[in-house]
């Protein structure tokens, strides 16, 4: 693995990576995604050649209804206009210069998010059906502790991109809004990782981005709990970040190589069909990839970087694992993943992840370690 520079001096264990840096550089994006598939399968060898993280946990969040166009690229011909979808958060424990670090990826404010524009429009249509629209699994924070792993303890947070997100919560603000002071920070001591492109987006959203960015969401945070971003990174010993736009410009996929091999998790596909289209037994897919020759279904709620987003999810399928039982399935985990439900109720994904489990979570307080059940 070509391992490069620290990205902060404040995380001199987060350090940038090379190994896609030439694939990247073509301009064709025939060309490109070529690069990108075999730089990909090297460095997932690399990935599973070394050292495991320490553990992995998930941590749901909410469940929420997602319209099925979006979620398989309008390939699914069947009636139901909306999908179930559960958010979830993965605590990844590392090692990184002889110190155990916690990562918190997708610590989603449950609360907060329901102000993105599209989820506000569709509470004001089905507010009487709101715990199907949105069912809580509590907070991130209550979920952690659960675990034996204090808030205070998370070192490093990061999302794969910035929809439905906002960040006050999770950093604190460092003014009031004029009813009370500032906010305090569900992580206190956690650095986000975030992309300067999609950070800068941020700043002066497009038209066709509106709808699920919290336009707020990032005023007032303290600029000095933010690490931008702008390539792909190593997380200690067995888990990357590596870029993977197109969902959005600033779009990212951890990677982990945990006890049942190397895995990724990103929003780029809302069930694990999406990467694995003519092995679906969803309605469509298979005919839909067959007719157009793709060998991925985008989540395709953003469709102005397409192209980018279709290389994004074969870098997903070249760097990870097959499924143990299932080989013609990859081992991507949907941060959001269609679950089955009454809303769809002919809707079945041909596998259901709903959980990441490796390892023994350990303690920073020396507390007795916390095994897989």
């Amino acid at each position: 693995m070509k391992i490069g520079d620290p990205v902060h001096p404040d995380l001199p264990w987060v350090r940038q990576i090379h190994d896609l840096d030439e694939a990247r550089a073509h301009r064709s994006a025939g060309r490109r995604l070529d690069a990108v598939r075999r730089a990909g399968e090297r460095l997932g060898d690399d990935l599973r050649e070394g050292p495991k993280v320490v553990a992995v946990r998930t941590l749901d969040v909410t469940d929420l209804v997602y319209p099925t166009k979006y979620a398989f690229q309008t390939a699914c011909p069947l009636p139901f206009p909306y999908v179930t979808l559960r958010h979830r958060c993965l605590l990844v424990q590392v090692e990184a210069e002889g110190r155990l670090r916690n990562i918190l990826f997708n610590p989603t404010d449950r609360e907060t998010s329901r102000n993105t524009p599209f989820f506000a429009h569709l509470l004001e249509r089905f507010g009487w059906a709101e715990d199907l629209i949105g069912r809580s699994f509590g907070t991130v924070e209550d979920g952690l502790r659960e675990l034996g792993v204090a808030p205070e303890d998370i070192d490093v947070i990061a999302f794969d991109h910035f929809h439905t997100q906002d960040l006050r919560p999770s950093l604190g603000t460092v003014k009031g809004d004029g009813l009370r002071g500032p906010m305090q920070a569900r992580f206190p001591n956690a650095k986000l990782l975030a992309p300067r492109a999609e950070w800068e987006d941020w700043d002066r959203l497009h038209p066709m981005q509106r709808a699920w960015f919290i336009a707020d969401g990032k005023r007032d945070v303290p600029l000095d709990r933010v690490v931008l971003t702008d390539g792909d990174l190593s997380l200690g010993d067995g888990c990357l970040l590596l870029r993977t736009p197109g969902h959005t410009s600033g779009n990212q996929t951890l990677f982990a190589h945990a006890d049942g091999g190397v895995f990724g998790c990103s929003e780029n596909g809302t069930s694990a069909d999406n990467w694995s289209p003519y092995e679906s037994r969803i309605p469509g897919l298979q005919g839909f990839a067959r007719t157009y020759d793709v060998e991925v279904v985008l989540n395709a709620n953003t469709p102005e970087e397409g192209a980018e987003q279709y290389i994004s999810m074969v870098l997903e399928r070249s760097v990870v694992d097959r499924m143990p039982g299932a080989p013609a399935f990859v081992q991507m985990f949907p941060s959001s993943e269609v679950t089955p439900s009454a809303v769809a109720p002919g809707l079945f994904p041909s596998i259901v992840f709903s959980e990441r489990t490796s390892g023994t979570l350990r303690s920073k307080a020396s507390a007795p370690a916390i095994a897989a059940e």
